[in-house]
């Protein structure tokens, strides 16, 4: 990491913080803030201090490393270029003759980096064992208020299996819970829980490393999404056309990289299960008190000069964007392999990831995007994609956001929207049960095969106003009056957003303000804000198909309907598609509300993550952070 510091001041891209700074809340709120920034810096904090402990460390924190595109670019020049050596590595075949040995052995020089290579000798000289394991020691921060303690950010997680056959780096949050003892957040889904259950069958403890630091690589290659029984630190090999060199730890059988700063070795006691949390997580809301695994730390090891790197998570924008941006790039041809049809895909930030995939496709027939949609939610961590929306090869750009909606809204069919339940993230607070919840998938690509796939042949509102008049009905359509279903939405009648609410509020008491956008499409949004008393879906009936197609319904606190961005993070985040959707007479209404008791929804609503004022006004006033109270109101800081 020293050598990390030294290269990122060449390049003007880290700012070193030299005021004392606490490692609870204060320096977390720097960075967090720091990042969302358009010109944001790494941040090097040379004094951290812990006034609870009232302890000074001479051990600098590092963060934000990871938090723009020009630092990617930097400090992985070629990942550019990996997607296409993951392929080639699928694709991998025996060479079948001499001439074919020839022409792919530039791809067999490549592939002999993947494998780790074991050395004797490791960094780490300065060894803790036994009763000197002190994890205070460490300026482990503790990021927000309501945080149950102290979490490791960045810490990479090497585990294996019973035999030591199937060898994991997995990233996982990891609460201090004293000097030697912290929680292992190993959601069901992961790795590292499917050895854990190994082990408790076998009635053993489970070896259980974490190296924090080192080359950069190391940390990326932790969250990377390789299928089981891959080693996420083979890609280290793919990057750095090098084989990761690994050491043994001292008190288990693991092997991490003998250049990493931080080492701490333990076991974790299959019997054993201990409250862990509440944390603000990485999308956005704290997630609740729950039971996990334990690890005793029996040995923390540093080089002479350790840097403790850490991130912060929270609302979006964070690191996990440019990291995810560079996984969803690279991971590209490993989706191919499944899903052949596929094109490309995007993961909008404010969509923190799981909560929102756009992919496009090449389809070769009706429904083949829907038949892919199942494909994806049944594949490694795409099964915990919630909201999945598929356009053709000819649709914009994904990552164009003006372009590529506008698109999705003159293409999409709310009537023929799919919805199925099954797995979704463990973190996720909105679905019914624990990590099983309703997913929703829409196609836009049936216009690629003509207008009879597509819906049918529109009708035209104003003849079915006509009609109903001339038979003595109300020009205020019913619902029996029109065909919804083939309702020709290039003929509704836009109304201000003041006549819009008046005329809502007359059958929706509730409603307390809103907005409309993209209407000069065919299903244009409504997003209302509600002070809620009764369950939003029981007030369908109170949209006029004639006035508008797809409602959004959020609660009136802590949501601003000027700001798409955040408004797109919370709908995303508070949606469950099997509860919250309700489609009848031509509207679609969505209740991005929170879920309590009026819908039957039992499990606790977490609260967001926000900053706590008092510090951030504290560290304006010592001139550390700039007053930007723009920048603040767009990503909802308070």
């Amino acid at each position: 990491m020293q050598n990390i510091i030294e290269f990122l001041k060449t390049h003007n891209e880290i700012r070193i913080i030299d005021d004392e700074l606490d490692i609870e809340l204060e320096i977390p709120h720097i960075a967090y803030i720091e990042v969302k920034k358009p010109d944001s810096k790494a941040l090097l904090f040379t004094n951290p201090i812990s006034k609870r402990l009232n302890k000074k460390y001479e051990m600098p924190v590092l963060m934000n490393l990871f938090g723009s595109f020009n630092r990617l670019d930097l400090l992985f020049p070629n990942h550019q270029n990996i997607a296409g050596d993951i392929e080639k590595l699928l694709k991998f075949t025996a060479p079948s003759g001499f001439k074919d040995s020839l022409s792919k052995l530039k791809n067999i020089l490549n592939f002999r980096h993947i494998f780790p290579k074991k050395v004797k000798k490791n960094l780490q000289e300065v060894v803790h064992l036994g009763e000197n394991v002190d994890l205070e020691s460490l300026p482990i921060l503790k990021t927000w208020e309501s945080d149950g303690g102290a979490f490791i950010t960045m810490g990479q997680v090497y585990t294996q299996s019973l035999d030591g056959k199937i060898k994991n780096l997995g990233m996982y949050r990891l609460q201090v819970f004293d000097k030697n003892h912290l929680g292992m957040h190993w959601q069901i889904h992961k790795d590292s829980t499917n050895f854990f259950s190994e082990y408790k069958r076998a009635g053993r403890k489970m070896p259980v490393s974490i190296a924090i630091g080192g080359d950069p690589l190391y940390t990326w290659c932790g969250q990377a999404p390789m299928p089981y029984g891959m080693y996420e630190l083979m890609l280290y090999g793919l990057f750095r056309k090098s084989r990761p060199k690994v050491a043994k730890c001292l008190t288990n059988d693991l092997f991490v990289p003998y250049d990493c700063d931080i080492v701490l070795e333990g076991f974790v006691d299959t019997e054993k299960f201990v409250l862990e949390g509440p944390f603000g997580d990485h999308t956005g809301f704290y997630t609740p008190i729950e039971p996990y695994p334990v690890m005793e730390v029996t040995a923390i090891r540093t080089i002479k000069k350790p840097i403790y790197l850490a991130t912060v998570v929270g609302k979006p924008p964070l690191e996990d964007k440019y990291m995810g941006y560079m996984t969803e790039r690279i991971f590209l041809p490993l989706l191919k392999t499944t899903t052949p049809a596929l094109v490309d895909y995007y993961m909008p930030e404010n969509g923190v990831f799981h909560n929102l995939i756009l992919a496009k496709i090449d389809p070769k027939y009706p429904a083949h995007a829907k038949q892919i949609m199942h494909g994806f939610w049944g594949v490694g961590q795409m099964s915990f994609v919630k909201h999945a929306i598929f356009v053709p090869k000819s649709a914009p750009e994904l990552s164009d956001n003006l372009a590529i909606t506008e698109y999705i809204l003159n293409h999409l069919d709310i009537n023929d929207l799919l919805i199925s339940f099954g797995i979704c993230d463990a973190l996720d607070h909105s679905s019914p049960h624990y990590a099983q919840g309703g997913k929703l998938g829409i196609d836009c690509t049936l216009a690629e095969f003509g207008s009879e796939c597509a819906g049918g042949n529109p009708k035209n509102l104003r003849d079915s106003a006509e009609s109903a008049e001339s038979k003595g009905e109300s020009a205020e359509l019913k619902a029996e009056s029109v065909d919804f279903k083939n309702l020709d939405s290039t003929n509704l009648e836009i109304l201000s957003d003041l006549e819009l609410l008046a005329k809502i509020k007359r059958d929706y008491s509730e409603v307390a303000d809103l907005r409309q956008y993209f209407t000069h499409t065919k299903n244009p949004l409504t997003i209302i804000l509600i002070d809620k008393k009764t369950r939003v879906l029981d007030h369908i009936d109170a949209f006029n198909p004639r006035h508008c197609k797809i409602v959004f319904a959020l609660d009136s606190e802590n949501n601003d309907l000027e700001n798409l961005y955040m408004l797109l993070w919370r709908i995303v985040n508070n949606i469950d598609a099997s509860r919250d959707i309700g489609i009848k007479n031509g509207i679609a209404l969505i209740d991005a509300t929170k879920k309590g008791e009026l819908e039957g929804h039992l499990r606790e609503w977490p609260k967001d993550v926000v900053c706590t004022r008092a510090i951030v006004e504290g560290l304006v006033e010592r001139g550390i952070l700039e007053r930007d109270e723009e920048l603040w109101k767009k990503y909802q800081i308070f």
